[in-house]
């Protein structure tokens, strides 16, 4: 804003002032301009041939406009109403019965189950083509972080109770092998069954920790975590158990090291500074009498029954030496069950993963989420992508047809 002296006439004189230069500036502020709900209505012309009409010979030729097709058929949720109601829930943690007041406020009146509608069916139509397209792209590699959390849906078709535990399973690639993403996948059970239909058609190493579900699947070995080593040595809070944390931190110290190392680089240099350590600490293990139910015998326990696991990432420098990334990945599953606390039904957890796995991925790519999801909802449903799925690859975060109009 500009402001002139309010006389602009000399004191002494009175004669008109000059301005001396250009104005200086004081001082900025934010200035806070309220959202808007707009109503569109899209009209459909029609048009006819008058020559045409006058020929008894010839039909008259009609020809009448096409506008878009909606992202919801015979809704009033548009593309920009359906990405704020997804983002709000999926970035914001803001739980949809808590958005409802607000749109009130702009003028659209609805409640937390016709938001909830809007975002299974526009999850299902047009993100869920997007999420699987991803899935095939992730069964593709051959190193895999893994986790799992618990989640809760009211309404379950096993027969169990509301109170009995859900799950949120997770999947993240590595950066070394192309674009980077993240998949959740909702379930009712922890079996090793679910990870198997998850990641069906997978083939390499699953990093993971030392959950018994992570075993025994055909073409898949399991790399195991050293946090969680670290961890229950850390517990045992005594001499002993400060030497094993001792041991974690000597590997922690050089993976620090090795961290900008290429793969075949960085599997040398375990080879030669890391292994010596991992065999020594086992073979203290081994020679020492942990016995018992005490902390420090469920420590050593647990390390020498994955043994086998822990040691395999000497051995390929693409993997890392614990599962952080993973457990990183599934935190604003986390974050936002502590807001939206559960699932009315599975058809609903289903959707806030598939959300959760675009919006994860969007963040990695520094992807603003709520462009992202307004192109898609805006583009896709006019376009024919089910004879042709490779079509969607350019509305996958990391294309750069999103990178150049959805980038922050």
């Amino acid at each position: 804003m500009n402001y002139s002296a309010r006389l602009q006439e000399c004191n002494c004189c009175l004669h008109p002032l000059t301005e001396m230069g250009e104005g200086q500036v004081v001082r900025e502020e934010a200035e806070f301009i309220p959202a808007s709900l707009k109503r569109i209505q899209h009209v459909e012309h029609t048009y006819e041939c008058t020559h045409c009409k006058t020929d008894s010979n010839t039909s008259s030729m009609i020809v009448r406009g096409k506008a878009p097709q909606p992202a919801i058929q015979r809704s009033v949720a548009g593309p920009s109403v359906l990405a704020h109601v997804i983002y709000q829930k999926f970035m914001q943690y803001l739980p949809l019965y808590r958005q409802v007041k607000e749109w009130a406020r702009h003028g659209l009146k609805a409640n937390d189950k016709n938001l909830s509608n809007w975002v299974i069916r526009a999850t299902e139509d047009w993100l869920a083509p997007l999420y699987e397209r991803m899935k095939e792209l992730l069964t593709c590699r051959n190193v895999l972080h893994v986790d799992e959390t618990s989640a809760q849906v009211l309404f379950r078709t096993d027969g169990k109770p509301a109170q009995s535990k859900a799950y949120n399973w997770v999947c993240k690639t590595i950066p070394c092998q192309g674009p980077v993403m993240v998949l959740f996948h909702s379930s009712l059970s922890r079996s090793r069954a679910v990870l198997e239909s998850f990641i069906q058609g997978f083939r390499g190493t699953v990093i993971c920790d030392g959950y018994s579900a992570y075993g025994n699947l055909p073409d898949i070995q399991f790399a195991n975590c050293w946090a969680h080593v670290r961890r229950y040595w850390l517990k045992a809070n005594s001499k002993n158990g400060q030497i094993g944390v001792d041991f974690c931190n000597q590997l922690y110290a050089l993976e620090r090291e090795f961290r900008q190392l290429r793969p075949g680089k960085r599997r040398r240099m375990r080879k030669k500074y890391s292994k010596p350590i991992v065999k020594k600490f086992f073979a203290w293990i081994e020679e020492s009498p942990f016995y018992g139910t005490n902390a420090l015998a469920t420590a050593a326990d647990y390390t020498l029954k994955r043994k086998k696991e822990l040691q395999l990432f000497l051995t390929d420098g693409r993997l890392e030496i614990d599962n952080n990334p993973a457990e990183n990945a599934i935190r604003p599953n986390v974050i936002g069950r502590k807001n939206w606390l559960f699932s009315v039904s599975e058809a609903g957890a289903k959707a806030n993963a598939i959300c959760l796995s675009l919006a994860e991925t969007a963040k990695l790519h520094g992807i603003d989420f709520y462009m992202y999801l307004k192109k898609v909802f805006s583009e896709l449903p006019n376009l024919e992508f089910g004879q042709n799925p490779s079509r969607l690859d350019d509305y996958l975060p990391w294309s750069p047809q999103i990178q150049l109009e959805c980038k922050k």
